[in-house]
């Protein structure tokens, strides 16, 4: 079981949950952008989640399919198609040999994740078959998937929606009566509230810049990628210019430059960096970053860590009930 990529549009990566362990020697996580969304694919298609899933940016992206398989496809609404028909997102569908997938018009957010049912067959480097395109290690020979690639796709654990009698075969697709509710996820909004800590260095900003941090609009600049989101607004000023001795930073640092235009670090970022880090944002809100195109504006809001602390452990609790209720809706299949 194989599918054979036709076109990869704008970037198309593989990506799994991260390779931990390995910051020390200055190797990036990498991983998925939007973590919530990757595992959510995973568990659609009876996955644990560790599984690669396909990060897919923008439009563009074409692939036929070998042999009939379990599918999902998360994160943004990047109008996935099979053939000519529209694919439902957020739920299992079950794709025949021979059909086409495309991705035909962006309404929101700017990455989904494909996962198949059994996990794409990618050998793991450094215990992750996470692409780190800097490094040029992980994935698919560590790069980005090209047209003419194929990627073998391991043997799932999913009935066979013909052996189910519950599923309709006039179509290239299957799906089921149900899907994972939108309200259960963070928003995904051309202009969202992204929340923030205070960072390492936020003290050392003059009052005014810290300011219009929490009170400007910063638009998303195309010089952005998997690394970091390089913002434009406001110029924020240090009370002293000064040097930094490098130290670690993490997913979400906000770091600033010369010019003064915050960089939010993101899944491929350094593992040491020198520059001033103004706030770090909170992990609730990293999948939210990662949706966003160039051109999109955010506001940032200050929250504190008991809040923060708070919203994350309600978020992992409905994760867990998430997971819970797929698996039971799965086990109807068989």
């Amino acid at each position: 079981m194989s599918i054979i990529i036709e076109k990869p549009g704008l970037l198309t990566t593989v990506q799994d949950t991260g390779r931990t362990g390995y910051g020390k020697y200055g190797v990036s996580l990498s991983g998925a952008m939007d973590r919530p969304a990757h595992l959510i694919a995973n568990w659609l298609v009876g996955n644990t989640g560790h599984e690669p899933t396909l990060e897919i940016t923008l439009t563009g992206f074409v692939a036929e399919f070998t042999a009939d398989c379990w599918i999902a496809v998360t994160g943004g609404q990047l109008t996935p198609v099979v053939d000519t028909e529209l694919l439902p997102m957020w739920r299992p569908v079950w794709v025949r040999k021979g059909s086409r997938l495309s991705f035909k018009k962006v309404e929101s957010g700017c990455r989904a994740y494909l996962a198949v049912s059994g996990g794409w067959q990618i050998p793991p480097v450094m215990g992750s078959a996470s692409t780190y395109l800097r490094a040029g290690i992980g994935g698919l020979a560590g790069r980005a998937l090209r047209s003419g690639d194929i990627l073998h796709i391991q043997p799932g654990q999913m009935a066979l929606p013909e052996s189910s009698g519950k599923m309709d075969d006039s179509s290239s697709i299957s799906t089921v009566p149900w899907q994972v509710s939108r309200l259960l996820l963070p928003a995904q909004t051309g202009h969202p509230v992204i929340r923030i800590l205070p960072g390492r260095q936020w003290e050392d900003f003059t009052p005014v810049s810290r300011q219009s941090l929490l009170e400007d609009s910063y638009r998303v600049t195309p010089q952005s990628d998997r690394m970091g989101y390089r913002l434009s607004g406001t110029p924020l000023e240090l009370k002293t210019p000064q040097n930094y001795i490098s130290e670690a930073v993490a997913h979400g640092t906000i770091q600033v430059p010369a010019d003064g235009q915050p960089i939010v670090l993101m899944a491929d970022r350094q593992t040491l960096g020198g520059y001033a880090k103004i706030a770090q944002v909170i992990s609730l809100d990293l999948s939210v970053m990662a949706q966003l195109a160039p051109g999109h504006t955010i506001r940032f809001e200050q929250v504190s860590i008991a809040e923060a602390q708070r919203w994350y452990g309600v978020w992992v609790r409905e994760l867990r009930i998430l997971r819970k209720m797929i698996e039971l809706k799965l086990k109807e299949l068989h």
